[in-house]
């Protein structure tokens, strides 16, 4: 027991305690302390040696000194203390950046004291380089000592450059099958433009034979026949119109759906759109024994006239079509700022769960029998298209067994000032002003001189026909003709336009001229329409002609008196 007590004194001694009382109570906690600290540094130790990361402390100057052997095992050493004995010149040994790159990181460590998630690679023993992501912090207490902390991202890097070539390989493989579709959209837009001139040239061809075809069928139904041949010769003119319908509505249907197609928007009065189609309509309902009644308010509308004939032209088609009894309406309401034109019919009605099928092309409800059928279903296919096209909206009510009303609203204009006239209406001619009128017809196609020959004869005029200016000359011999009919495209690119205005210089008189296309481009209805003259589309009616015909020579008639 002595021997303890000189041991503790000697202990206390070498603590600075002495012997004092008041020192050597301080001696329990002391041991006490020391051994928390000893197992706090054993701890480190062994965090410090199995670290799954390289850990090491290194002087900026002189190399490595201390490091564990996960940071060995990184750098392709056996042990710490053969890495240690290795990296002596952190700028030739360790960093692949060299001294460029010691010296930025010594530039950041000197301003922030750390450096963090700080991605370079390293040299490993063998030569070979390792990436690594590190965070560094400058000892405060030690000039130059660094603490590191090294995690391996290779195979993060080997991710990375597996995903950019990934992503190359998949740009690739777009950039690829965007050229693929690219070459099919071109091969398909090329299909297109060849249906597209197939079909305008095929129209114009077939359009041509069918323009005669109905001056002959017009000329025949104007004739006394017996009933038999009376019966035929009104089953060809059906057969005809069908096939007009038919070929002029797939033509529409193209260029609609090739927007080719752009519209000409201008204001006209309601009743110079309505009055036209009630006129035109007024003998169809008549024929099947239907009442047509019209409301036109006295307002204008900004829209496409073309356009906006066609679509009511159609649904007015429909009305009388699928109509047995009673009666059609067209007419006109204002909503707001739109004007709203109807369609009402006493029809068939149509059912609500098919009022979004009717849009559908080659649809026609109710039609079960071919004999049934009227049309291939396109009418109101266009009716959409053209009003997709214009931003109008259209609204269907319809009730089976009672009728339908089809309505489209289109924007109002202001009134356009009307010309002053006349309070006292102007003497209308007497009678039919065509007999004993001199024409010219002038057209390329012979079948077409002889059947508009034919029907105009049989009218009472006396008919000049001519295929260019040099046949006109020599037939008119000197005189002029009342009135020039003149198909737009001729032989040679000569137009009717040229050879009319030709004539008119060369008799020096503003003959009257009606001209006649078969073309429905929108570049000749524009070309057309510059000119000032009516323009009929072939196949031409024969009532629409002789109408045309009558106005113009009682207008010069007029202008003569």
């Amino acid at each position: 027991m002595p021997k303890h007590s000189e041991q503790d004194d000697a202990l206390a001694g070498l603590l600075g305690l002495g012997t004092h009382s008041a020192r050597k109570s301080h001696y329990p906690e002391l041991v006490a302390r020391l051994e928390e600290l000893e197992a706090e540094r054993n701890r480190y130790k062994w965090l410090f040696e199995h670290a799954v990361h390289g850990i090491f402390q290194a002087s900026l100057q002189e190399g490595i000194r201390a490091a564990n052997p996960a940071l060995a095992r990184m750098l392709g050493y056996k042990d710490p203390a053969e890495a240690l004995w290795a990296l002596t010149d952190l700028s030739h040994h360790l960093f692949l950046g060299g001294d460029a790159e010691l010296k930025q990181i010594r530039k950041t460590l000197g301003a922030q004291q750390g450096l963090f998630g700080y991605e370079t690679r390293l040299r490993r023993k063998d030569g070979s380089a390792i990436d690594v992501m590190m965070n560094l912090l400058l000892k405060p207490d030690e000039e130059g000592l660094v603490e590191g902390f090294v995690a391996d991202i290779t195979e993060r890097k080997l991710a990375q450059v597996r995903l950019l070539q990934l992503n190359e390989q998949l740009e690739q493989r777009v950039a690829e099958r965007t050229l693929e579709l690219r070459k099919a959209r071109d091969a398909a837009e090329a299909a297109n433009r060849s249906k597209d001139k197939y079909l305008a040239a095929a129209s114009h061809d077939l359009l041509q034979p069918l323009n005669a075809a109905r001056l002959l069928i017009s000329t025949l139904r104007e004739r006394p026949l017996p009933g038999a041949e009376h019966n035929l010769v009104e089953r060809a003119h059906l057969a005809l119109e069908g096939a007009e319908d038919l070929l002029t509505d797939l033509l529409d249907i193209s260029k609609l759906d090739q927007q080719a197609i752009k519209p000409d928007i201008e204001v006209y009065r309601v009743d110079e759109v309505l009055l036209p189609l009630v006129s035109e309509f007024q003998s169809v309902a008549e024929a099947k024994g239907l009442g047509l009644a019209h409301y036109i308010p006295a307002y204008a509308l900004r829209s496409d006239f073309r356009l906006l004939t066609r679509i009511l032209r159609n649904l007015l088609s429909n009305a009388c079509r699928y109509t047995d009894e009673g009666r059609v309406l067209l007419g006109a309401r204002r909503r707001g700022d739109k004007l709203r034109l109807e369609v009402w019919d006493t029809g068939r009605g149509i059912a609500a769960d098919q009022l979004q099928s009717i849009f559908l092309e080659f649809n026609q409800l109710g039609v079960q029998r071919a004999a049934e059928r009227a049309g291939v279903g396109l009418g109101l296919a266009i009716v959409d298209r053209i009003a997709s096209m214009l931003d109008y909206r259209i609204e269907v009510r319809s009730q089976p067994g009672r009728g339908s009303v089809f309505s489209i609203e289109v924007p109002l204009a202001p009134l356009p000032e009307q010309v002053t006239v006349d309070a006292q209406p102007k003497a209308t001619l007497l009678g039919d002003p065509l007999p004993g009128r001199r024409l010219l017809v002038i057209d390329n196609e012979l079948n077409i001189l002889d059947s508009m020959a034919a029907l105009l004869g049989q009218w009472g005029c006396a008919v000049l026909t001519a295929v260019d200016e040099a046949a006109a000359v020599e037939v008119l011999d000197g005189t002029a003709p009342d009135l020039i009919l003149a198909d737009y495209h001729l032989d040679q690119g000569v137009t009717g336009w040229d050879v009319a205005q030709s004539l008119r210089m060369r008799f020096g008189q503003a003959i009257p001229v009606v001209m006649i296309t078969a073309d429905r481009s929108d570049e000749c209805r524009k070309a057309l329409q510059g000119f000032g003259v009516p323009v009929l589309n072939k196949p031409v009616k024969a009532g629409k002609l002789r109408s045309v015909l009558s106005h113009l020579l009682s207008d010069a008639a007029e202008l003569v008196s």
